[in-house]
């Protein structure tokens, strides 16, 4: 393989923001071929199964990866242009490698656990390679490994749709076990589909997944929603077992007032109307066109918003965010993106109150300056209140989990945030009731809820007598 110090870290190219903002097409390039290879080729194949263990010292690309996905493998036989091998090696760990790859941070992951992320020429581009190698290998013809459709004798229920769901779903169909998912909503998908734009992950790529574990046996429930079409119990009593993947559909309070006026919006809302929007060909339903728009909140759910509201065609858009631009929880790519379309953003700013008119309407935001005392706790300077124009209002402050009825139907043991409490194994306090995600974790990574899902259907495996170890991947 060719020196990692003649050839740079590569980036995808991204479309002109000009270009972009006027659709909701994907903004990045897919590397090409020799983009690929030549990343490929700078990895050192470091001897991380010789140091196993020894993860305390030693960091690499497979410990910095949830998944422990066997990264240095694959990248060596997409060097090697064998991209069927290649392929095999990233499914085996991840259940959806082409879509982890899209929005999977990177940054405080594989790539910041990179050898070379230590050294002046910076890691691998681990995850475009990764998005490469899984299209290239789909065009010669690959398809997923989902088990034998025959003779399983068990069967499992999936309750939601989103990545955990997905990818517990994927490792049971490994394991020659029937599944059947329940999802509420009208497609599949979860997170995946609606709380991701389409600019950044293209739906064709999270439905194409799902054709295949449908093709493979996995029976779907669209529009059927657990505690109204069909009880927990039901499920409990039908089911070898039954894992819950249900997110946190709960979006948090600015704690401002005015905040119940027409006009204000959880982020969710947005994203979500957005994405069915899109798939009805009905964007002209816009509620954002040649509105001022004010999105309250730092991270990439807030820059998701943003976005969205700027090809919603929207008079202004604005950011306010409680800390300095540095303190901002999400990707510095994705503020770098909202720039670059057109969003202002204004920083060291709390919103205190949304104006409203005599029929409850928004009309503005008031915002106070902040600053962080000697403490580190976060202060308003006195006197400090500002008027922004605001016909729109979007909450993202993060998410939080809901209490659902039918957990008090099997009792089953909630932590203080709404959160199920689950074992090592994601077992819940009830035999054969799992749980994985956000649910579980709080809003957090998808690729933390991938590895909860797989953790869950290895443990439901050997639970059922159908695998006698955890190694279920090469």
């Amino acid at each position: 393989m060719r020196s990692y110090k003649t050839i740079e870290k590569a980036y995808p190219k991204k479309r002109p923001a000009e270009e972009r903002v006027e659709d909701y097409y994907p903004i990045y390039h897919n590397f090409e071929e020799s983009e690929a290879k030549a990343q490929a080729s700078r990895c050192l194949q470091c001897p991380i199964d010789l140091l196993r263990g020894l993860e305390s010292e030693f960091t690499f690309c497979r410990t910095g990866c949830p998944l422990n996905n066997n990264i240095p493998r694959w990248l060596k036989k997409t060097y090697e242009h064998d991209y069927l091998s290649a392929f095999e090696l990233s499914n085996a760990r991840s259940p959806f490698p082409e879509i982890l790859g899209r929005v999977c941070p990177k940054k405080g992951l594989c790539e910041s656990s990179c050898t070379l992320e230590k050294t002046e020429y910076h890691a691998v581009s681990i995850g475009n390679v990764e998005v490469f190698l899984n299209e290239k290998a789909y065009e010669q013809g690959a398809i997923p490994d989902y088990g034998q459709a025959e003779g399983r004798k068990f069967k499992v229920a999936v309750v939601g749709s989103g990545p955990a769901s997905l990818s517990c779903a994927t490792f049971l169909l490994r394991s020659n076990i029937e599944v059947e998912l329940y999802e509420r909503e009208n497609r599949v998908g979860g997170l995946l589909m609606y709380g991701i734009p389409n600019f950044k992950l293209p739906k064709s790529v999270i439905l194409r997944r799902f054709e295949w574990m449908k093709e493979a046996g996995m029976k779907v429930h669209l529009s059927t929603e657990v505690g109204k079409d069909v009880s927990l119990s039901e499920l409990q009593e039908k089911f070898d077992a039954v894992f819950l993947g249900l997110g946190v559909p709960k979006g948090r309070s600015a704690d401002m007032e005015n905040e119940d006026a027409n006009g204000v919006h959880q982020v969710m809302t947005l994203l979500t109307q957005t994405q069915k929007n899109l798939f009805d060909h009905a964007l002209q339903k816009s509620v954002l066109r040649n509105k001022h728009v004010v999105v309250i909140g730092g991270g990439d759910s807030a820059m998701d918003a943003l976005r969205t509201a700027i090809r919603h065609k929207a008079k202004s858009v604005t950011c306010v965010y409680r800390r300095g631009e540095e303190s901002m929880p999400g990707s510095r790519g994705e503020v770098i993106n909202a720039k670059e379309e057109g969003v202002q953003f204004i920083f060291n700013a709390l919103p205190k109150k949304a104006l409203v008119d005599d029929e409850h309407r928004v009309i503005g935001l008031e915002i106070m300056e902040t600053y962080t005392d000697e403490n580190k706790r976060l202060q308003t300077k006195p006197h400090s209140v500002q008027t922004l124009p605001a016909d729109s209002i979007i909450l993202a402050l993060g998410f939080e989990a809901k209490h659902f009825s039918f957990y008090d139907e099997l009792n089953l043991a909630v932590g203080r945030s709404n959160t199920l409490i689950v074992d090592e194994n994601k077992e819940t306090s009830h035999p054969f009731i799992f749980a994985g995600g956000d649910v579980v974790r709080g809003a957090n990574l998808v690729v933390n809820a991938a590895l909860d899902g797989r953790t869950a259907a290895v443990a439901i495996a050997r639970k059922l007598g159908v695998v006698e170890d955890q190694k279920l991947y090469m």
